[in-house]
């Protein structure tokens, strides 16, 4: 990493090169004999050997530090920038992975008192399509500038501070993949005192056109996805109406609005419309919030234990939709919510108190939303976040406070609506499901895991729940749901277990390869790791094909898991020449490897089966 205060005229280097300073500084004189030549060439060759790997695998991705200014003033808010260089060929993903092989680009900062980096932006990603990928991934190549601001409090003293970050990411071709990265960051901020006039740097990159959005607004009209998440969002917060938390606020609303009727005739919308911003505060401060602890409350909610308690804790709230206890707020919370307060902040005031009442009940709801949240650490996105859920969730109640005069026509609670509440806690069941679903790793016991859950709630919705009603309609509706649902489970369960049992992977162990050169049995070595997306392909696409698993009954399939750190990692990819993921190593019956026949990246079935029978027949 290095930094830059002036592109042009100030630059910091990274420490030295291994190889340069090989070049630089010799480490003895040599007399040009032959014998001292070949010994020469003989260190040259092993340093490149040793070196040139690991450098140039540490610098397939390189952050510089842009400043705006040669210092920043006390209390204030400053831009900053990071540029990313990706080597050619390479690729880094996007902020957000859309698959589930792949790992996202993540610039984070640790807190540091006095000054802080937030509202980091990343560029839309270029979509492409690799072979071995069903779907086009985001992703960043050559240059990609990241940019973000500085704030200093304004109780810092002039100095130096020192502002430790790191960039994850996965580096990638197009054929394989290298493991998991953190790459550190250090910012030196030179800090002035309060009202100090600083120089401006680098205004090339910081200037903004007149006219020009900046900063999080400056996103909204390049993705066209934004729209549609804030849609979701607002369908998530009209669903939550159907929440038991809610119900104690219909009647709350209406004799509120039916007490005020004609102190507020010919002004309904404009009450309304602060009922609902009323109630939006508290959920959009609960957004700021999430957002203003970025990446914290992110990886605590990753976390397996955290994951658990979790889950529980949507299980435990699902029992309430199928009455087995009632979810009731506190009488005193409820008698405090239907206060009467007078004019135009009595209204809003009403509308905060509701907020505040609800929230708690809902936070289970919306606690993807605040993962969601925490992660992108801005704060603008928070806050809009949680005022969308939040006017989905109180547009009803407001229409209800502006009809008020109408509600004699509305429908009363009846057989439906616990049957619509029974539906609720088996989604509850499933939210529970898949906030666990990281913690299982095998693809077939998901999906029997899923199927299980669908199936019951399909019986249990079309036959065993008892509400009843005249209503035929009703009646067929309720078995048609559970048909529908018991089907939908059956066809997932069958799509997504593989077809065909693919090849027998043996777990590696030294021993394993020792006992197959006595045997004379040949063996292929497989390099594999979760994260790595041509694996997953060769997996599916290839190590399942019939003819690949017939063969490899003739051979001794190991594969070497380094999703997680290997114990003997360090050692095999130095005895067998791993650079990255896949790589698929050939031993012959006596023990040798065979290099013509490696794999190191993505190759189709018809290439494996030929290297396979080349091995099998003792062929080079």
């Amino acid at each position: 990493m290095s930094e830059y205060y002036n592109e042009t005229s100030i630059h910091v280097p990274e420490f030295g090169d291994p190889l340069l300073i090989v070049n630089k500084r010799p480490l003895f004189h040599l007399e040009k004999t032959t014998v001292q030549r070949c010994l020469w060439a003989c260190l040259v060759v092993i340093c490149c050997t040793v070196f040139y790997p690991a450098h140039s695998w540490a610098n397939i991705v390189e952050v510089d530090v842009i400043h705006s200014q040669d210092r920043y003033p006390a209390g204030g808010s400053y831009p900053v920038a990071f540029r990313i260089r990706i080597s050619k060929s390479w690729y880094i993903h996007g902020p957000t992975s859309n698959a589930d092989t792949f790992l996202p680009t993540v610039l984070s900062f640790k807190a540091t008192s006095g000054v802080k980096i937030e509202d980091i932006r990343y560029p839309s990603p270029m979509k492409l399509k690799f072979e071995y990928e069903d779907n086009e991934v985001d992703l960043y190549s050559g240059e990609v500038l990241l940019r973000a601001t500085l704030n200093v409090s304004k109780n810092s003293r002039p100095d130096l501070l020192k502002l430790k970050g790191e960039l994850s990411y996965q580096a990638c071709t197009s054929q394989y993949c290298m493991p998991p990265e953190n790459l550190p960051i250090e910012l030196i901020i030179p800090i002035a005192p309060k009202g100090v006039q600083a120089g401006l740097l680098n205004e090339n990159v910081f200037e903004t056109r007149k006219g020009m959005l900046t900063g999080p607004l400056a996103d909204l009209k390049e993705n066209a996805g934004f729209w549609l998440i804030l849609f979701g969002i607002f369908l998530g917060g009209l669903a939550l109406n159907l929440t038991p938390c809610i119900y104690p606020l219909i009647p709350i609303t209406v004799s509120y609005f039916g007490g005020m009727s004609n102190q507020i005739r010919g002004r309904a919308i404009v009450h309304g419309i602060l009922y609902i911003a009323g109630l939006s505060i508290t959920n959009s401060i609960l957004g700021l919030t999430a957002s203003l602890t970025g990446s914290m409350l992110g990886s605590v909610l990753q976390n397996p234990i955290v994951l658990v308690i979790v889950a529980g804790i949507l299980l435990f709230l699902a029992l309430s939709f199928f009455d087995i206890w009632e979810l009731q707020l506190p009488s005193a919370v409820t008698r405090m919510a239907s206060m009467s307060f007078g004019g135009y902040f009595g209204t809003f005031f009403m509308g905060l108190t509701l907020g505040i009442v609800a929230a708690p009940c809902l936070g289970p709801f919306m606690l993807g939303l605040l993962t969601c949240v925490a992660q992108k650490g801005d704060p603008f996105l928070g806050f809009l976040y949680f005022f969308v859920l939040s006017i989905g969730l109180g547009l009803p109640l407001t229409v209800l406070a502006v009809f008020s005069g109408t509600l004699k026509k509305l429908p009363m609670s009846g057989e439906w609506l616990r049957w619509i509440r029974k539906i609720l806690g088996w989604i509850m069941v499933v939210m529970a499901f898949f906030i666990l679903m990281p913690l299982i790793s095998e693809p077939s016991a998901r999906a029997t895991l899923i199927a299980i859950i669908v199936i019951s709630a399909g019986v249990h919705l079309g036959w065993i729940e008892k509400s009843q009603t005249s209503s035929q309609t009703f009646r067929n509706i309720k078995k048609g749901t559970g048909f529908l649902l018991i089907f939908a489970a059956i066809a997932l369960f069958f799509f997504a277990i593989p077809k065909q049992q693919g090849v027998k992977w043996t777990p590696y162990d030294p021993g394993v390869i020792e006992e197959a050169a006595k045997k004379n049995m040949p063996v292929i070595l497989d390099f594999y790791a979760d994260w790595c997306g041509p694996c997953k392909a060769l997996d599916k696409k290839v190590f399942r094909d019939m003819e690949v698993v017939e063969l490899s009954r003739q051979v001794l399939p190991v594969r070497v898991d380094l999703t997680t750190r290997h114990p003997q990692q360090d050692e095999l990819k130095k005895r067998y020449n791993i650079w990255g993921v896949p790589t698929i190593v050939f031993i012959d019956k006596n023990g040798l490897i065979k290099e013509d026949l490696r794999i190191d990246s993505f190759v189709g079935r018809d290439e494996v089966i030929t290297r396979m029978k080349r091995l099998i027949n003792g062929k080079s």
